[in-house]
């Protein structure tokens, strides 16, 4: 399964905060470090504000920050809330569907417990768990 640039942004995001414990950065030192555009990542990181992911804050002493423990934080769940997982395939989603066999297909069936079986895996592992190594996070994303 490819993950959205979205989804993708999102969890690295949640590693960068994460390597920074509760310091405060700025989108544009995120995206700089991973080398992605900043006006996509600002609006991943309004997306994980709305979600409860993170608090932003404008002005001296502003700045993006963790808003719960990275290790409250399920992998499976940021995947699930950023997303669009109806879509991977046409027919899993019953308004855009247009699939003339979808009534008797058994192929959605296997590709949703597949998914599952994906999200389960991540659902074992949190935020903490993928940015253990804070030093060599840190080092590599130059903070």
């Amino acid at each position: 399964m490819r993950l959205s640039l979205h989804t993708d942004y999102a969890l690295r995001s949640l590693i960068y905060l994460a390597s920074m414990r509760e310091e405060a950065t700025t989108a544009a030192a995120i995206a700089a470090s991973y080398r992605i555009s900043k006006n996509h990542l600002v609006k991943v990181i309004q997306r994980l504000r709305d979600l409860g992911y993170v608090d932003t804050a404008r002005g001296r002493g502003g700045g993006v920050r963790l808003a719960r423990d990275p290790a409250q934080i399920r992998l499976g769940e940021v995947v699930r809330r950023t997303e669009d997982l109806d879509e991977m395939v046409e027919c899993f989603n019953p308004e855009t569907n247009t699939c003339p066999i979808s009534q008797a297909c058994l192929l959605p069936r296997r590709l949703n417990e597949a998914l599952q079986a994906y999200l389960a895996v991540l659902d074992r592992y949190t935020v903490a768990d993928v940015s253990t190594n804070r030093v060599q996070l840190a080092a590599v994303l130059g903070h």
